[in-house]
Parts: C-alpha cells; sequence; structure tokens
C-alpha cells in the first residue's frame, strides 16, 4: 500500500512519494502499530480540527477500518507521527488500538514538507496556518519563498500573498481561523493600519460584508478628507478628530465633523437606498 496524492499534473500533483525517501519493501513493511506509541507531529501545521469531520471519519474507520496507512518516523519510545494526524485522532475515537503505518526515517524538515503538503493537498488547512507552515520553512529552515512555492507545487505570488496575511492583526487572523471570514477579506483589510483593521472587522462580521463590499469599505476610508467648509473654518481639534474617525470606523461610511459657535454637526454619507437602511438600522436599532 503507498501514500497516494489526490491530484496530479502539478509538481504538487507529484504527491508526497517526492518527499519521501523510497525503498523496494514488500507490502508487509506496512506495521500495524500500536496507538499508545504514536506521539504527534511537533512540525504539524494544522492546528484547528473539525469535530463533526472527525467524528464522520471514525465512524466509516468502525465500518471499514484505516484505509491508508499513516506515515510515521520510529523514536527510541515508539513512532512520531509525520502525516496522517487527522486518520489517527479519528482511530482513537472509533476505540481502535493500532493503526497501519509506513515507517520513514526523515529529517525534521522534511517532516514539516511532508505534513504541509498532505494537508494542502487535502484542503485541511485555513490560509493562517498555512501562512505559518510557510514561515517556518522561511525562518527555520533556511527555504526562500521560491523554494516553498517549488516544494508545494504553487505559485510564488500565490505563497507571497498568503504569508502577507501574518501581518493582519492578530483578531483579522483569528476571524480567518476560525473561518469567520475569508482570506479574501483579509486582505482587503490590510489596506488598512492594524488598529483599524479591528475597528472595521466588527463592522464586516457584523454586517456580513463580501470582499467586495469590504474592499469598497476600506477604499471609502482610506480617502483623503477634502475640505467641507470655508477656508477660514478653525480646524477640528485632535479629541474631536478621534471622535470623527471613530464614526468613520463604526459606522462604515464617512462621517464629517464641524464646529459652529453654538454647536456644530455632524454629516453622514451614503450611497444607495440599502446602505441608508443599514445606518438606519445601526443607529436606531430597527429597520427604516
Amino acid at each position: 500500500m503507498t501514500v497516494r496524492s489526490d491530484r496530479g499534473g502539478s509538481a504538487l500533483g507529484r504527491g508526497l512519494a517526492s518527499l519521501i525517501p523510497q525503498r523496494d519493501t514488500p507490502a508487509s513493511s506496512v506495521l500495524e502499530v500500536p496507538l499508545a506509541r504514536v506521539v504527534p507531529n511537533p512540525h504539524q501545521p494544522r492546528h484547528h480540527w473539525d469535530d463533526a469531520d472527525l467524528a464522520d471519519l471514525a465512524a466509516s474507520i468502525r465500518e471499514h477500518g484505516v484505509l491508508q496507512p499513516v506515515l510515521v518516523t520510529e523514536t527510541l519510545d515508539g513512532y512520531q507521527l509525520i502525516a496522517g494526524e487527522r486518520r489517527v485522532r479519528a482511530a482513537r475515537l472509533a476505540g481502535l488500538d493500532r493503526i497501519p503505518a509506513l515507517v520513514r526515517q526523515l529529517a525534521d524538515r522534511d517532516q514539516l514538507e511532508v505534513a504541509l503538503v498532505e494537508n494542502v493537498q487535502r484542503a485541511d488547512l485555513d490560509p493562517i496556518d498555512e501562512a505559518l507552515a510557510y514561515r517556518q520553512l522561511i525562518d527555520e529552515f533556511g527555504l526562500t519563498q521560491d523554494k516553498v512555492a517549488d516544494r508545494v507545487g504553487k505559485a510564488r505570488a500565490s505563497v507571497a500573498n498568503t504569508l502577507r496575511l501574518l501581518d493582519l492583526h492578530a483578531a483579522v487572523q483569528a476571524a480567518i481561523g476560525d473561518g469567520r471570514i475569508t482570506e479574501g477579506h483579509g486582505r482587503a483589510l490590510g489596506g488598512l493600519p492594524a488598529d483599524g483593521q479591528a475597528r472595521v472587522l466588527g463592522t464586516v462580521v457584523g454586517q456580513g460584508l463580501s470582499v467586495r463590499q469590504t474592499e469598497e469599505l476600506v477604499r471609502r476610508l482610506r480617502e483623503p478628507r477634502v475640505a467641507r467648509e470655508p477656508a477660514a473654518k478653525p480646524r477640528l481639534d485632535a479629541e474631536l478628530e478621534r471622535v470623527e474617525e471613530d464614526l468613520r470606523q463604526r459606522l462604515g461610511t464617512k462621517v464629517s465633523l464641524s464646529r459652529s459657535r453654538k454647536g456644530g454637526r455632524i454629516v453622514i454619507e451614503y450611497y444607495s437606498d440599502e446602505e441608508l437602511a443599514r445606518l438606519y438600522d445601526r443607529l436606531i436599532g430597527g429597520p427604516a
């Protein structure tokens, strides 16, 4: 039994076989190893696991067994997992004591590469986990972005774009990781300063904005303010400027404050009937 890739044709389509040292061994080289002696891969790039997905796989394993062996390396105390942690977790849920495994000796970098390629092939990684794995290959193992792209079978631009997600505010990264927003939303929010990203995130999630709507919102917020009063109008003090900016971020549209001798005024702009209804709901708390 061999580990097969899910795709063909590209560098990624080479599958795990291109990363795993191959030996002329009989089919009996697939061992049944005790699950109790299998420890996780310290270089596992995936950090989030779907409980429902694991439960479904566990049910399938109870019915049919583990159809594809996991990949492990032998240690003094047992076996360290290289690829197949999802199958190991599900096998434990299914009540198995042993699991079929291929035993190979791989260096740390190769272990990370194999685990990363397996997860990318199965689309098991969220974009943040994928970016962290790329960063680890670069920082700890000295690979260039070109080398990372070659190893996982992706374009260098795709790897570079994924890595840029790590420059986003931590709250935005968390929202991408747990699926509240997409990678496209994250890239759009990256056009704002870090503190602005965190504030606008609430609007994007709360209003269910699409990527295109988020891009438009960011564009508006980045537009330089133009003079809206005669030149003789005194400039807003720092506190009012902060209030104006907070209102813009909170409402997701242009907001202007101006002073007068007996108070001042607030101007809130909108660009469609739908946006007016959204602002009304936000300000009043009910449908227009």
